[in-house]
């Protein structure tokens, strides 16, 4: 997933803010996992600007489904 995802990074940079963690070697990562609830890896979380969040997705998807995701944000 790593590839699409730095691919779509480019794409929506400026747009959209990108933050990827690694939740089994990083404490931050592994404590916003706990916070949010995430049990499995890869997790998306679609947050608005507002800090709301917008969608999460659980496990391995499309590129035109995180596209589509990003697109809906506010």
């Amino acid at each position: 997933m790593k590839p699409v995802v730095d691919g779509l990074k480019k794409e929506y940079e400026g747009k959209v803010e990108f933050k990827l963690y690694n939740v089994e070697k990083d404490a931050e990562g592994a404590n916003l996992a706990n916070q949010l609830g995430a049990q499995f890896v890869p997790t998306f979380e679609f947050v608005n600007a507002d800090g709301s969040i917008n969608k999460e997705i659980v496990g391995e998807v499309s590129e035109a489904q995180l596209r589509q995701q990003l697109d809906a944000l506010k």
